[in-house]
């Protein structure tokens, strides 16, 4: 056994011994013996996991005794790739350049997209769906432009050739490889049926190695992809191999195992084929019915499946239908089983088989760029085609299978002259029909159109999982994609057969999902299957018609027009048999779906518009124009019929489809081509007959009558005037549309981006949506093409983004240009294109607006009319519409039943109806043409009306109408009333109709008869009669209403009007006035200027028409006006009138008391929002400005805002301020420059947060800690600089006790609240600002006013013996109230805002020292803040509105009684150390006891601070004043010693001298140099604090100190104190701040804290002068300094460096963003986890920080909280302000809720792009990024933001 022995030794040297051996002359031995070691490396035998080894043993063979990474590097080396050709997968980022794009599937990956030049191109980034491979270097797919630098350059020519050598081990090894991965597939599938547990994906796991090996070798480059490409296509190695050798029974069994699976392949399976042997047999098998092509006729073979289904038994409305089509097949080899003839071909069959695993693909794909495998994959997925889609219905991840489908299909049919080659050679196209239809043949149902007993037509079933799950979507996507290359396309439409197969296929869609309306309940169960049937008409049917149409854009292609037209009424006509259809549409049925008019509509329309084809040539006969007709005019009438709720029985989902049915991504396949199609069919029929079928259908036949009273037999009275104008509007869209009649592209463009406009203000990709694109994408106009944006700019303004007061982000958005409302603006347009009828009210409000605005008119305009294009000469036979005479008589009945106020007319309907005029006066029939009409239409009408032509009919005048009435009616009463008095009628009589009364009545002429009687040709009787109206039918037959109305009779009714009289009398009737249009009216009248305008204006603009038109006109018109009707007496014949009168009466009385009670209620409302602050901006005033408007003494009294009574707060009944606490960190985040840090983009780049102020005092306090007292430590600084506690209020208050009930109120009220009740949160019931406890406010006087302010002549010496004493006074308990309970559970409330982390800084947590530390730095932090606030600074002075809502009044009152009952030992009271000098203790150390913070090393505002709050409450000025001037010199004192450090040590010596020469002279305290020198001579003697820095300070400050700038620097360093302690002053005592420059803020706040006396400018003032020292001035600088001194001796040295202060910290800052957005973007959505190293699905970034956080990552889960939450509670104490990187949107994290605030990226367009869903390039809005970081400065986050949700620690 020589493989034995080639096994022992080690893999490197067997490899390099085998590949000498093989090279030889005579390689035979080397031959055995690498079969042999391969027989056993590679045995799937072994076991059922494939071996690591041999995988391992392949690679080392492979590079024959080199390394495998070497040989990887050594064959990329002769890669002669000319393509990238990178393979991704799902949720891949990639990119697709339109403009550089040749296919529309075009894409690239991000490094050829950013490696490649696309500036101004149009271009978008997106997250791939199903996986594709990038184009760059294929010149089939885009142009050579927008190559990447890298494919640019033929790679090929320079590359050397491979020597012969380097892959002969490959070619050796890899076959075997291979087929050991097909060995294992075969054996690993199991069918479904067989086994229950069948584990397909165990299979794959264990063969992931091997398959990623193969990955592996095609990234080698083209050498190796030759080679391989070699091996898999190469039929000998497949015979040799596939079958395995005679002994090896393995081989065998697994070859039979293969063959089995193969069986099942064929379309047909094998059982059938034998049953149905001899022809067309029975189906046996339900699974699947056998499909043959199209023989002889469709419709003979559908008159065989009904024979045979009887036969079958299988009769039954619900059953599956099965289709036999007769058996003459074109291409057997379709259905036959699948034979393999490579291993390519049998790779490929095992993919599919798997169900397309991941990795089997992106192999496959990867070897694409090698043309020979392309060509040859190519053909053999074809093959594969059946299979895969029968694999595919079967699947149960069909939604991941078709992806990956698609993946592969996508990069091989995008490719033209590949699909042209496959089209050829292996007939493709016939492949994907026949594949189609078979697919869709799983699901037929029998259809119940029409007839529902006898029809023979069948539909798809949309309820099937096939049509619901879009499983079909692959196959169609492909058969569209093929359809996209011109040559292609030419093959389809030249093959007859084709055509006839795909009609066939077209027709199972015709009349789906067919809805019946619901008579008597409402249905149980709302089917939803609409989805499906409009996305199957659409995706099926509409796009592959879009797709032939854009190939037959020219002449030459006419007569593919011609046969696709002949075939689609062929298959028309036999549709209507097959449903039994004769004339009449059965009732109450109603389909959406008729794809074959469709068809038919849009390729009449393109040959007529693009190929100049003559219409009359494309049409059938009149009675096929009657039937195709019908349906199209169904669904509009279903349409009206829906919008008058008759069909709310149904349900929502019939609203749903309506709205779908005009949606824009549906109406120009659906909507735009019924309505071209009726155009069409109105154009060539009898107008009268279309006309009179139009009402028929809106089933408002009834109503066309003169009487007052009708009876509708299909209508109840409140859906006939909703129906009536329906009807009406449909006229009128119908003619005057002009989509398909004779409009170019870029007018259509036009118009409907108008109509969008003008309903509301767009965004740009909103308007892209809503624009119909024709949905092929090769079609002219595509969106984002030049003519878009031209079109754009040319009819809308841009409005930029704005952020609006509220909160609400606005985007940018167009709106129209003001000319567009003046001469564009088409309601009719806009009620064609509206899915919710409000859309047309909003549209007509905003040109009310427009209008208003501009001046013209205030009124109430009515839609305006405007003048059409002119028809396409083929259509000119639709203007007959308007001149018939059936339309005349009802335009003559309608204007008479408004004139007459019958009932259920409106001012639409008005509206209409003149619109319908004035289009008829606007388009004249062309007179030359001989009246071609039948003799039966004189006779018909004569008597209404002499012509058809409008112009004449207009002044025709109608004497007298026959109508037939109830025997009730006010007609027939006025008869008797005549009779009986034997008079004439006066001519006012017949205006008697009310509203009151609602008896039904027949109808004046019947169109019904008229249009059947015209049918049958029967000449009408009724002209005989005398009578003007043509009899009805007798009503007897009718279905009469319950409680049988009066019998009717016939009438005569005296009209005497003509439609000119009526006109003038509505306008009369319009304006309420008499003689409205006199007669000089006529003269100066202008058409022009009547284009805007209500109802008048339209009447007045049509008269001027027909009077400019016709000179008779003009004269009857002057007649009419001459001779004005005197005024109408009122009625008071019927007593009906009467009660309709008091009901309008009381209608109108109950209207004006529901004016008044709404204006008081208004006027109301606003007052109280004068007096209540606006909530949504934090800066509007509050309504109580504590007690400052109070008489002297009074005490303050409260508001409760929940029981309105108002009174003091009492230590019974305290009242309570409504406050928000929350934990900050914003001051801990300010930095010490004010250029914000920017956020890294580079690998390069870092944030360091050692600067930020949080951390800085950290350092100092552990540095503290570590050398003193740990007692004294905590108070020698403030905390809260991260996580402090900051309280903000809305300036409302309220009981405690009504708070309480509000509480439980809220707590048993089961609405879903935003906040969470349990935590405390709440609303305040009067502004509804967001809040979680209320502040105690406490009794007695409000700010200290009175005797306390009085200032005092004590000396100051005096004043710090008062003080001192009063820190000796004990804190007094207060006694047990309710008041001191509410503050106890105050404070509980903020001690529970914050985190334990940011309370306990002391050694022993819990002690009192660290409670008495977290206290004061509570109020430290919200003076900060307020500073913050204000800018940092008091030069804006008392203005600031923060002030005005503030509550730290009543906070330090709070604090102050809390921090009381904490003494301070006397003997460590840092006052006596101020004021005196303490000789008796000497600092003498013991070990363990560490020495007190020096004086010099403490923090100046906090002691102010704890002074203030320990001692007793209210404090005198007097003694706030002293503490402030006593502090005031200590903080002097530690400027100078900080400035004395920063000099070089020549200086400190010169300094020391001055200020010792000065020492002796008067007032030297108060000089500078003096205090300056002596603190230097003193700290000289300790020796660390001059030595240690020197060297680098000198270097620091190399420039020379000058008297200025050191009294600069002592300002500066004493300002944060100064600030801080008139901002307490300002809330203790009310003082005012006055606001000032820059320069004079030291001397005013010095004044105003009464440290000077006067204002003077900065510059000229001596901080020094300020200084008031109750003591010697040098013995307490000795002393404060020889505390230092003494440190220098002791360990605790390296404490000295606390002398040096704190610098000025700038205002808190986000970071910088950069501009673009694919900055970000690119740097971190690849980015992997710091935990887990996996790249998180969900990157997010915090602004404040930058760090990059997964969210809803389980990686970064720490006790169930995620790292979002996690880090919102590290970095911001709970608040977190995050960049979601893949969606480009900012969340807010704040506590336990958390919001979407919306993006601060926005495209060029001013909108957002949520989830990067247009993934167009994004730019950072500075307006929007300030308004998050004034958000978040300012805490309002909870107060501006509305939608907050809880995140359950998730995010």
């Amino acid at each position: 056994m020589m493989a034995a022995s080639l096994l022992r030794r080690d893999k490197r040297s067997t490899a390099a011994h085998l590949k000498a051996d093989l090279q030889r002359a005579d390689n035979s031995s080397g031959l055995r013996q690498l079969r042999e070691l391969l027989d056993t490396v590679l045995d799937p035998e072994r076991g059922s996991d494939p071996d690591p080894e041999g995988l391992d043993w392949c690679k080392w063979l492979l590079a024959g005794g080199d390394a495998f990474d070497e040989f990887c590097r050594t064959v990329r080396s002769y890669d002669n790739a000319t393509l990238c050709g990178l393979v991704w997968t799902a949720n891949f980022v990639a990119y697709r350049c339109r403009t550089c794009g040749i296919s529309p599937c075009m894409s690239l990956c991000a490094e050829c997209f950013n490696n490649s030049d696309h500036t101004g191109h149009d271009f978008n980034m997106f997250r791939s769906q199903a996986g594709g491979a990038c184009d760059c270097g294929d010149g089939n797919v885009m142009k050579e432009s927008g190559f990447c630098s890298r494919h640019r350059l033929k790679t090929g020519e320079n590359v050397p050739s491979v020597p012969w050598d380097l892959l002969l081990m490959s070619e050796m090894v890899l076959p075997r490889f291979i087929i050991t991965i097909i060995q294992y597939l075969r054996d690993g599938y199991t069918e479904p049926e067989s086994a229950a547990d069948r584990d397909l994906q165990k299979v794959l796991q264990q063969l992931e190695p091997h398959i990623s090996f193969l990955e592996e070798l095609t990234k080698m480059g083209g050498a190796m992809r030759t080679v391989l490409t070699k091996i898999l296509t190469n039929q000998q190695t497949f015979k040799d191999l596939s079958m395995g050798q005679e002994e090896n029974v393995f081989a065998k069994r697994n070859y039979e195992k293969y063959l089995s699976a193969l069986k099942s392949s064929g379309l047909v399976s094998v059982e059938e084929k034998g049953a149905g042997g001899a022809g067309a047999g029975t189906a046996t098998d339900t699974s699947a019915g056998a499909l043959s092509l199209l023989g002889a006729t469709a419709a003979a073979s559908l008159e065989d499946s009904s024979k045979e289904e009887d036969q079958d038994g299988l009769q039954g409305v619900g059953q599956r239908k099965r289709v036999k089509l007769s058996s003459s097949t074109k291409d057997p080899s379709i259905m036959d089983t699948l034979k393999h003839k490579c291993f390519l071909e049998e790779l490929l069959f095992w993919t599919i088989k798997y169900e397309f695993p991941q990795k089997m693909v992106t192999f496959l794909l990867n070897m694409l760029p090698d043309q020979d495998y392309k060509i040859t994959f190519t053909k053999t997925f074809v093959q594969h085609y059946a299979f895969i889609m029968k694999t595919l219905m079967k699947s149960h991840e069909s939604d991941t299978m078709s992806n990956r489908i698609v993946h592969i299909s996508v990069q091989l049919f995008s490719n033209e002259e590949l699909a042209r080659h496959v089209t050829e050679e292996c007939h493709l196209l016939d492949i994907m029909v026949t594949v189609l239809l078979y697919m869709m043949e799983s699901c037929l149902i029998k259809s119940e159109l029409q007839d529902e007993e006898n029809n023979r037509h069948v539909v798809v079933n949309c309820g099937e999982a096939l049509l619901k799950n879009n499983t079909y979507w692959p196959l169609v996507s492909d058969f569209i994609n093929i359809l996209s290359h011109q040559s292609v396309a030419k093959r389809f439409l030249e093959d007859r057969s084709l055509l006839l197969l795909w009609m066939s296929f077209v027709s199972y869609f015709q009349g789906m999902n067919l809805n019946k309306r619901e008579l008597n309940e409402h249905v149980e169960f709302e089917s939803q299957t609409y989805y499906a049937a409009f996305a199957a008409e659409l995706e099926a049917c509409a796009q592959p018609m879009w797709g032939l149409l854009t190939h037959c854009k020219v002449k030459e292609t006419q007569d593919y027009t011609k046969t696709v037209v002949r075939y689609c009424l062929e298959t028309l006509q036999m549709w209507f048999d097959a449903i039994g259809f004769l004339d009449e549409p059965a009732l109450n049925q109603l389909t959406f779906h008729l794809p074959l008019h469709r068809y038919y509509a849009m390729f009449l329309s393109k040959g007529v518009k693009c190929q100049g084809l003559d219409l009359d040539s494309l049409l059938p006969d009149q009675e096929m124009l009657m039937k195709i007709m019908v349906h199209p005019l169904q669904i509009q009438a279903s349409l009206s019929e829906i919008h008058s709720n008759m069909w709310v029985r149904n349900g929502l989902q019939i609203k749903g489809q309506a709205m779908t049915y005009v949606q824009s991504h549906f109406c120009n396949s659906m909507i735009d081509p019924d309505i071209y199609l009726l155009q069409v069919c109105a154009s060539r029929l009898d107008p009268d007959y279309f006309i009179s079928s139009v009402f028929e259908r809106f089933k408002v036949v009834d109503l066309l009558t003169m009487a007052s009273q009708h009876q509708n037999a299909v209508l109840d009275s409140e859906q006939e005037r909703p129906m009536l104008e329906g009807a009406l509007t449909f006229l009128v869209i119908l003619s005057s549309l002009r989509i398909h009649l004779g409009m170019s592209d870029d007018e259509i463009l036009r118009a409907e981006m108008v109509s969008q406009l003008c309903m509301n203000d767009r965004t740009h990709s909103s308007l892209l949506d809503l624009i119909p694109e024709n949905p092929n994408p090769k079609s002219g106009v595509v969106p984002g093409s030049c003519s878009f944006e031209e079109m754009l700019s040319a009819v809308a303004d841009f409005k930029a983004p704005v952020f609006e007061p509220g909160g609400s982000m606005q985007q940018g958005m167009y709106t129209p240009k003001a000319e567009v409302w003046e001469k564009e603006f088409d309601p009719i347009m806009v009620i064609l294109r509206t899915v919710y009828r409000r859309d047309v009210q909003s549209a007509m409000d905003r040109y009310t607006a427009f209008l208003k605005q501009s001046g013209v008119n205030t009124g109430n305009p009515w839609p305006p009319y405007k003048e059409r294009t002119p028809l396409h000469p083929c259509y000119r036979g639709l203007v007959r519409l308007l001149h018939c005479k059936t339309l005349h008589i009802v335009i003559f009945t309608l204007l008479y039943k408004i004139w007459m106020d019958h009932q259920n007319m409106s001012e639409h309907v008005l509206c209409m109806v003149l619109y319908l005029i004035e289009l008829g006066l606007d388009n004249q029939v062309q007179d030359d043409k001989v009246e071609e009409e039948p003799c039966i239409e004189e006779h018909c009408h004569d008597s209404w009306f002499p012509g058809t032509s409008l112009l004449s009919n207009l002044h025709h005048v109608i004497n007298f109408v026959r109508v037939r009435v109830p025997e009730t009616a006010p007609e027939v009463e006025r008869k008797r009333e005549r009779e009986r008095e034997r008079e004439t009628p006066p001519s006012t009589s017949s205006e008697s109709a009310t509203f009151g009364q609602n008896l039904r009545e027949a109808q004046v002429f019947s169109l019904v008869a008229e249009r059947r009687r015209k049918f049958q040709e029967i000449i009408n009787r009724s002209n005989h009669e005398a009578s003007q109206a043509v009899r009805p039918k007798s009503s007897s037959s009718r279905w009469l209403p319950p409680g049988s109305p009066p019998q009717l009779v016939t009438e005569i009714l005296e009209i005497r009007e003509s439609m000119l009289s009526l006109l003038v009398k509505l306008h009369q009737k319009l304006s309420a006035k008499q003689n409205s249009l006199s007669l000089s009216w006529l003269a100066e009248v202008d058409p022009a200027h009547h284009a805007h305008g209500d109802g008048l204006t339209a009447i007045e603009r049509i008269l001027a028409k027909a009077a400019a038109r016709s000179r008779h006109s003009k004269r009857c018109l002057q007649e009419i006006c001459g001779k004005v009707c005197p005024p109408v007496p009122p009625k008071k014949n019927s007593p009906g009138d009467k009660k309709s009168m008091d009901k309008e009466e009381r209608r109108q009385r109950a209207r004006e008391r529901q004016q008044k009670l709404l204006a008081e209620f208004a006027s109301r409302q606003k007052s109280f929002m004068e007096t209540a602050m606006d909530v949504e901006s934090p800066e509007t005033d509050a309504v109580m400005d504590v007690g400052s408007a109070e008489p002297l003494d009074s005490e303050v009294l409260y508001d409760c805002v929940i029981c309105g009574q108002s009174g003091p707060s009492t230590e019974d009944r305290p009242t309570g301020l409504v406050v928000l606490l929350q934990a900050s960190s914003v001051l801990g985040h300010r930095c010490r420059s004010d250029t914000p840090k920017r956020l890294p983009t580079t690998d390069e780049e870092r944030i360091y947060p050692e600067d930020t102020c949080g951390a800085t005092h950290d350092v100092r306090l552990s540095l503290m800690q570590r050398y003193f007292k740990d007692s004294s430590c905590l108070q020698s600084v403030s905390v809260g600089w991260d996580g402090g506690v900051y309280v903000q209020t809305c300036g409302h208050t309220l009981h405690i006790d009504c708070h309480k009930s509000y509480m439980e109120s809220l707590r048993n009220d089961q609405v879903l609240q935003g906040f969470s009740v349990d935590k405390g949160e709440f609303t305040c019931p009067l502004c509804r600002q967001f809040a979680n406890s209320v502040l105690p406010c406490r009794p007695g006087r409000g700010i200290e006013t009175g005797a306390w302010h009085t200032p005092s002549n004590k000396s100051l010496s005096t004043l710090v013996k008062e003080v001192e004493d009063l820190q000796e006074q004990l804190g007094i308990f207060p006694a047990e109230s309710n008041l001191s309970k509410e503050m106890e559970s105050v404070i509980k409330d903020i001690k529970n805002t914050t985190q334990k982390k940011y309370m306990d800084y002391g050694k022993n947590p819990g002690s009192p020292d660290n409670d008495f530390l977290f206290m004061y730095s509570v109020a430290r932090t919200n003076l900060e803040l307020e500073l913050v606030h204000r800018g940092g600074d008091l030069c804006s002075g008392g203005a600031s509105a923060a002030a005005k809502r503030s509550c730290l009044n009543q906070l330090f009152h709070v604090l102050a009684m809390h921090m009381r009952l904490y003494s301070i030992d006397s003997a460590y009271n840092p006052w006596t150390r101020l004021t005196q000098t303490t000789h008796s203790r000497e600092p003498e150390f013991c070990d363990d006891e560490r020495p007190e913070v020096p004086m010099l090393f403490r923090d100046v505002p906090s002691l102010l601070i704890i002074f203030i709050l320990t001692m007793p409450q209210p404090l005198r000025k007097e003694h706030f004043t002293c503490v402030v001037k006593v502090l005031y010199s200590l903080q002097f004192t530690q400027a100078l010693a900080a400035l004395s450090i920063r000099f070089s040590r020549e200086e400190r010596l010169a300094w020391s001298n001055t200020g010792a020469a000065k020492k002796n002279m008067p007032n030297s305290d108060k000089s500078w140099e003096s205090l300056l020198g002596h603190v230097i001579s003193e700290l000289t003697k300790a020796k660390d604090v001059y030595d240690t820095n020197s060297e680098e300070a000198f270097v620091l400050s190399s420039s020379v100190w000058s008297p200025q700038s050191i009294e600069f620097t002592l300002q500066q360093l004493c300002l944060p104190f100064l600030r801080l302690s008139c901002l307490l002053q300002h809330h203790l005592y009310g003082d005012s701040l006055p606001g000032c420059l820059v320069d004079e803020e030291f001397s005013l706040l010095t004044a105003c804290l009464s440290l000077t006396s006067s204002v003077q400018s900065s510059g000229s003032m001596s901080s020094a002068a300020c200084l008031d020292w109750n003591f010697n001035a040098f013995d307490l600088i000795n002393q404060w300094c020889s505390e230092v001194v003494a440190l220098s001796s002791t360990p605790s040295q390296q404490s000295v460096s606390l002398l040096v202060q704190d610098p000025q910290w700038a205002a808190p800052r986000l970071l910088h963003l950069p501009d673009n957005y694919n900055t970000i973007f690119q740097f971190y959505h690849r980015k992997s986890c710091t935990s887990c190293g996996k790249t998180p699905k969900d990157p997010a970034l915090c602004l404040v920080c930058g760090a990059f956080v997964c969210l809803k990552g389980h990686c970064c889960k720490q006790q169930g909280v995620c790292e979002c939450v996690l880090h919102s509670q590290h970095c911001g104490a709970a608040t977190g302000i995050f960049l979601l990187v893949n969606a480009s949107v900012i969340i807010i994290i704040r506590g336990h809720r958390f919001c979407l605030w919306g993006s601060v990226y926005l495209d060029a367009h001013g909108e957002e792009d949520r989830d990067l869903r247009r993934g167009k390039p994004l730019y950072l809005c500075e307006e929007r990024y300030r308004v998050l970081e004034q958000q978040w400065v300012s805490h309002t986050f909870d107060h501006i933001n509305k939608r907050w949700g809880p995140h359950y620690n998730g995010l």
